[in-house]
């Protein structure tokens, strides 16, 4: 598309070339005390969950002082999951965490990746070397662990190998399971349409996680699963009775459209008239406060299902605007459009990504039953944190108000999954979370 003169372009979010996050390391703060562990204590018939954190600057210190944190939280039992976060100088020893976990949990099922920030409960540790380890014992859920390699399709395109047959995004809707997708990956080696169906369009299945972030170069990230290491791919697991949380962050402005006329990435018309011409109405309308925040990155919100009856913010997946054509009024919105398809104009900052969080973690505390929530994993944006928020620990907080105090584990991603309209996507600047109930 050709660009405009200064004074006819669109306001374009500067990172709005795909989902993925900011990948600079987020620092802010000084360094933060070690925590106590938090856990929920059970007999081994029940669920548990525990978190445990470390700032020890040694891998197998970080691993052993978190591991006996999470043993004191979850009481007798051995858990049936550990899932691990360290920051890259820390994962420069991943084989050896892994075994610590091993040896020092016994759980059946390990997953973990680098990162460049983790989350514990109660805190997000930007600013430091730091190691998070959440754990929880699932009495009778079935839990199936896999990896996934980069390849090549039959017609020469990369794609992953080794989903199993009925988690793989390709597998026909007879064959799929109804269980939730944990998914932790490589962001140079796992291709953007790997969570694309055989129709084109991205799978129905539930996938919730997150790209592993702090390295800068391909190789330069670590995977764990049980205890062996990889450094590309993806690594995840099966699992059933999970509660999904997507937060996108942004506020509607303006009027829902409908997409008269576009495909792939292009919007040439809006409810029959060209799109620009239609941004721009919307544009003029807005009071001071809004004009200066779309100043600073337009945002696209595609509603996924047309059959939603009265969306909200949760049904809309957000994509930046790229870029525009004044000649032909066209726009280009960093997502697969189609005719039919209704648009709405969005903006982010932190007092929407506030709200929006907010209201996401009440809808999931009112489904995951009468017991509560017991646990929780986090996939937060690395463009999130003090970057977004004037305040540290902003996630985890808006998580202890909502769900209660309960034992929290994760990383800033460099970009991360959960599902919206029902369909897997990769985010940028979202928080999403695997809210395990308690019961």
């Amino acid at each position: 598309m050709t660009a405009g003169s200064e004074d006819e372009r669109i306001p374009v979010n500067p990172t709005s070339r795909g989902p993925v996050c900011q990948a600079n390391p987020l620092r802010g703060g000084g360094a933060e005390p070690r925590t106590a562990t938090a856990g929920m204590r059970d007999t081994p018939d029940m669920r548990a969950f525990a978190s445990g954190v470390s700032t020890r600057a040694d891998a197998i210190d970080a691993a052993r002082e978190a591991a006996a944190m999470v043993r004191g939280g979850l009481g007798d039992g051995v858990p049936d999951l550990a899932v691990v976060f360290a920051t890259p100088d820390l994962m420069a020893d991943a084989e050896g965490i892994a075994r610590v976990i091993a040896a020092e949990l016994g759980a059946v099922y390990v997953i973990g990746c680098s990162a460049e920030a983790v989350i514990t409960t109660g805190r997000e540790i930007t600013s430091e070397p730091a190691l998070s380890l959440w754990a929880a014992r699932l009495p009778g859920v079935d839990i199936e662990p896999f990896a996934l390699t980069p390849g090549t399709s039959p017609d020469g395109e990369p794609m992953m190998v080794g989903w199993p047959p009925h988690l793989d995004p390709w597998a026909p809707d007879d064959r799929t399971s109804p269980d939730t997708v944990l998914l932790l990956a490589d962001p140079f080696t796992f291709p953007p349409d790997s969570l694309l169906g055989p129709d084109g369009h991205p799978t129905r299945r539930t996938v919730i996680g997150g790209m592993a972030s702090g390295g800068h170069a391909p190789r330069e990230h670590r995977l764990i699963l049980g205890e062996s290491v990889l450094p590309a791919g993806a690594i995840g697991i099966g699992i059933a009775g999970v509660v999904p949380v997507v937060s996108q962050g942004c506020r509607p402005i303006g009027p829902e459209m409908t997409i008269t006329d576009g495909r792939d990435g292009v919007v040439r018309e809006l409810a029959g008239r060209p799109a620009l011409e239609r941004v721009r109405e919307v544009l003029n309308a807005l009071p001071p406060d809004d004009r200066v925040l779309a100043e600073h990155g337009l945002l696209a919100g595609l509603l996924i299902d047309g059959t939603t009856a009265d969306p909200g913010p949760g049904d809309f997946l957000i994509r930046g605007i790229i870029g525009h054509d004044p000649e032909s009024g066209a726009i280009a919105v960093g997502e697969r459009v189609r005719v039919g398809q209704v648009m709405r104009l969005q903006v982010r900052d932190h007092a929407s990504a506030t709200a929006d969080l907010r209201e996401a973690l009440a809808e999931a505390s009112g489904v995951v039953g009468p017991g509560g929530a017991g646990g929780a994993l986090v996939f937060t944006c690395n463009g999130r944190g003090t970057r977004m928020f004037p305040e540290p620990d902003h996630d985890v907080r808006a998580i202890a108000d909502a769900l209660g105090d309960i034992p929290v584990g994760g990383l800033f991603c460099n970009g991360e999954i959960g599902p919206v309209g029902g369909r897997a996507y990769v985010h940028g600047f979202t928080a999403t979370m695997a809210v395990f109930p308690k019961a």
